[in-house]
């Protein structure tokens, strides 16, 4: 037992070491173009016409995602887990650097969006297939019952790649009113080759999955895809329909809520938003491994229940006190969202991999949650963004996160939850782990 949690400890660092530089690059975009990227590379009259084409390119990377989630959970049901994670680090980190050193419409003209949406498009293609390959290496390490703690790992490279990117840019808002649209903004991007370095390095050192050498090797698909289309259709119906709050919910709180903090209508100064969110994200990466440690012992899905409700009821009033330009109320209130949606994330990795059998089980979790983000997290700050065009209220935001948070609670009730285990038979239909799949 003390051999297996130590391998499980390893898998999980080494989850968190390249999840965090993965989101980390991500959510550099993400701020970028929350601030940014509207008047550089899409200028416009209309500032607002602005944000929502640089949100657009945000979305291109979430339709990508389902593609990467293809090719390369092929690789990793294929080859190994470990191989296709080392692949996905490199193709998000030259995406990213490259991203830094572009020119700006300024500069090319037209040319200058079409090759950020091209590197956007790569940044989705790799983490398309990087969060299932690093949930799986955790949550297959793992002991039955550790699996949400060890799955938590992963997730925990979330909020910690936040941190970075919400901080670096806090940082640089310091440097005058100026400094980060003058060209501030390309620093974190090429200070991302720095950390591509670091993940590899730790990536190199774990070994493959046992899972996968067990009960995979040997008996593995020619066509992964196939059969996973096959076999998990249902379950991976399932799991697209389990993430709203856990993928874009997040956004909304993040990405979407900082453009319009700092739009004409609310006004709040960058580097109020930049610090709250900033503070948010250490707060989340506090609390997200205690509560995938209590996801253990009061079962995964309660705990998701439990986030969904609290999620619903912190975000509304986040979106209403931003007006009145409270600070406090501001700091708090990033902060609990966070905390509400870390009872969504903290559990999803173990919830999603226990979802499916262990063939094709790289592709069907990679399947699911890049589909998933695709719908939810790619067009959600862009679509909240139109909601407040349309409607003229903030409600109308508050109402389809709503509508996300019953289709996730539904989703979740039916969800399946399998046991590693089980005894391998020729058709691998593994047992039902009844503790870890609790209902109320």
């Amino acid at each position: 037992m003390t051999s297996t949690h130590s391998r499980a400890r390893r898998a999980g660092f080494a989850a968190f070491v390249g999840t965090t530089i993965e989101w980390y690059d991500f959510y550099v975009y993400a701020t970028a173009a929350a601030l940014v990227f509207g008047p550089l590379f899409f200028p416009s009259d209309d500032p607002l016409a602005e944000t929502a084409a640089a949100f657009a390119t945000f979305a291109v990377a979430f339709l990508v995602r389902p593609l990467g989630g293809i090719v390369f959970g092929h690789i990793g049901d294929k080859l190994g887990r470990r191989v296709s994670l080392v692949i996905t680090l490199l193709l998000m980190g030259v995406a990213t650097v490259l991203v830094g050193c572009l020119p700006t419409y300024a500069d090319i003209g037209i040319a200058a969006p079409i090759l950020l949406i091209a590197l956007r498009a790569l940044q989705g293609l790799a983490v398309g297939g990087e969060w299932g390959g690093a949930v799986l290496m955790s949550v297959e390490h793992a002991p039955e019952k550790s699996k949400t703690f060890y799955g938590g790992f992963t997730q925990l490279g979330n909020p910690a790649g936040a941190l970075l990117a919400s901080g670096v840019f806090a940082i640089m808002s310091r440097g005058g009113e100026t400094f980060i649209i003058d060209g501030g903004w390309r620093i974190p991007f090429i200070a991302s080759i720095v950390l591509i370095g670091v993940g590899l390095w730790v990536r190199y050192r774990v070994e493959e999955s046992p899972v996968f050498a067990s009960k995979v090797e040997g008996r593995k698909q020619s066509m992964p895809l196939a059969f996973a289309l096959r076999a998990n259709w249902l379950p991976i119906l399932l799991g697209i329909g389990l993430l709203p709050i856990s993928t874009g919910g997040y956004y909304l709180a993040t990405t979407f809520a900082t453009a319009y903090a700092t739009g004409e209508t609310v006004a709040l100064s960058e580097q109020l938003i930049l610090d709250a969110m900033t503070v948010a994200s250490f707060v989340e990466f506090l609390v997200t491994l205690p509560i995938a440690w209590l996801g253990d012992r009061w079962g995964r899905k309660n705990i998701m229940y439990i986030g969904l409700v609290t999620s619903v009821l912190t975000f509304a009033p986040f979106l209403l006190v931003m007006p009145g330009r409270i600070e406090p109320a501001v700091f708090l209130l990033a902060s609990l969202v966070r905390v509400a949606m870390s009872a969504t994330y903290a559990p999803i990795a173990a919830i999603l991999a226990q979802m499916f059998r262990p063939q094709a089980r790289y592709t069907s979790i990679a399947l699911a949650y890049g589909v998933g983000a695709a719908v939810w997290a790619g067009f959600s700050p862009w679509f909240a963004t139109q909601l407040i065009a349309w409607t003229g209220s903030v409600w109308s935001v508050i109402a389809m996160f709503t509508g996300m948070a019953v289709l996730a609670g539904i989703c979740t009730r039916l969800a399946p939850q399998h046991s590693d285990e089980a005894p391998v038979t020729a058709s691998f239909t593994p047992r039902t782990d009844t503790r870890t799949n609790r209902l109320p």
